[in-house]
């Protein structure tokens, strides 16, 4: 059967891409080699971290602030084995939602490993290595990322001492001594899930910061509050060596800038030092599809590859990997297949580290606008001024915004605090419409409501806020 188009992947980017071309009328296939769709996003990613955040945070409250107000249930106790079928539940539901998606859409899904034969081919392996090819119009790369090891170290996940993101979420017990490698958003939210749950946690990281492309300001306080947490930080440190040992293993590591070593033992090692595209076995090479240095698949303005009706989304693209991003840019795609007119504004993508508190951010930080020359005023306000966080006991984080000194137009956001990756929302459809910091600060927010936290700090931005 000839389609008019073939997705390879079902990640977020893939499965929305293919129901979105559906519902403009293509007749579409989509490729997955896992038993379920969805992805790493859904299977062991996004989905599954975020149930674990979730209950983790909800043991660690009944611990510490339920007595503050007013409940008291004693001393928790935690029950691991039922939270990881919360966690494995939840993934169920969200996989099977994306099966019934296909359905409901009428696209047909094609088990097994994709391959790019060239233009308007697509081959499919299955488990028993028979391989099927599919004619179609056109195809959609979506492959996402896989987990990127230590630059010059040799590794070797086993997946039950020293752990991807992907062990990290599937461990039988709390770990007494936990290492991070990485203080990016994975390290710092699976981190902070086994710091709640009782593990000594220590995240060792190479840049002199956490989130590195976050905003400066917001990256130092929030590192300030996982401390209070318990998570002990080891910056600006280049791991040398990852090696088991005993039951567990040990890390060493030294000064970026040189120094002397330094080893560290740990129950779990978890390497969360960032992704890398996942290209291996589509056959790109050979069907002329060019890759950057990067080795991410080339595309121009309109996601077409260097092939003639190859397309390409999501992780395996530059830019942001996000589930987001690549949903958005799945849509865009099936548009442009349609006849349509998709666009990406890449400028307007949040970015949301789901801890306690949350870390959310949208557009340029302060050292990205002094760095560009750009003439920017800045509002800031505080959760502890906010009636709703006081009575949350959710008063730690702020409020910043970053507004052009000319214009007012709003150039960037950044919250730490309660709440912040829905309302950094607030912001994205303001600068999705050019709005300014006045337009922002004169809409009329419920109180009490966090919400009033951004209202304050764009109060600040243009005039003087009024409730400090």
């Amino acid at each position: 059967m000839a389609y008019d188009l073939v997705v390879i992947g079902s990640g977020p980017g893939g499965y929305v891409c293919a129901v979105k071309a559906a519902q403009l009328g293509l007749k579409t296939a989509i490729v997955e080699k896992r038993a379920t769709l969805g992805g790493t996003c859904l299977n062991i990613g996004c989905i599954p971290s975020k149930a674990m955040l979730h209950a983790s945070e909800v043991f660690h409250q009944a611990g510490h602030t339920h007595a503050e107000l007013g409940v008291e249930v004693g001393r928790p106790k935690l029950n691991l084995k039922a939270m990881m079928a919360h966690k494995d539940a939840t993934v169920k539901a969200n996989v099977d939602g994306v099966a019934f998606l296909m359905k409901k859409n009428k696209i047909d899904v094609l088990t097994g490993t994709g391959k790019v034969l060239g233009e308007g081919k697509v081959s499919v392996i299955d488990e028993g290595g028979k391989e099927t090819e599919v004619e179609t119009k056109n195809i959609v790369i979506a492959t996402g990322s896989d987990v990127a090891g230590i630059p010059g170290v040799e590794l070797e996940f086993d997946e039950k001492v020293i752990v991807s993101s992907t062990g990290a979420l599937e461990l039988e017990k709390v770990p007494e001594r936990l290492v991070v490698v990485g203080g990016g958003v994975i390290g710092l939210e699976l981190g902070s899930v086994w710091a709640r749950l009782g593990a000594k946690v220590t995240v060792v990281e190479y840049l002199d910061t956490i989130l590195g492309g976050m905003d400066g300001e917001v990256s130092k306080q929030f590192q300030r509050m996982l401390a209070k947490q318990g998570i002990e930080f080891k910056l600006g440190q280049k791991v040398t060596a990852v090696q088991k040992g005993g039951a567990g293993a040990n890390v060493t590591f030294e000064p970026a800038k040189g120094g002397e070593a330094e080893t560290i033992e740990a129950d779990i090692v978890l390497v969360s030092t960032g992704r890398k595209p996942y290209t291996d076995g589509l056959g790109l090479e050979n069907a002329g599809v060019v890759l950057d240095k990067q080795g991410r698949v080339e595309i121009n303005d309109h996601f077409q590859t260097s092939v003639q009706g190859v397309y390409a989304i999501g992780d395996v693209v530059a830019g942001p990997m996000l589930a987001h991003k690549a949903e958005d840019e799945g849509v865009a795609v099936a548009e442009i297949l349609a006849g349509q007119a998709g666009h990406v504004n890449y400028d307007v993508i949040p970015s949301v580290v789901y801890t306690e508190p949350e870390v959310a951010s949208i557009g340029r930080t302060e050292e990205q606008l002094k760095e560009a020359g750009v003439a920017y005023k800045a509002g800031k306000f505080p959760f502890t001024a906010n009636g709703r966080a006081r009575a949350m006991l959710a008063t730690d984080g702020f409020v910043k915004i970053l507004a052009d000194k000319q214009t007012d137009r709003v150039l960037g956001v950044h919250i730490v605090g309660a709440g912040a990756g829905d309302l950094i929302h607030e912001a994205a459809v303001l600068m999705e419409f050019g709005g300014s910091s006045e337009d922002l600060a004169r809409t009329c927010h419920a109180h009490p409501t966090l919400s009033e936290v951004v209202k304050e700090a764009a109060l600040a931005t243009f005039a003087k806020p009024i409730h400090m």
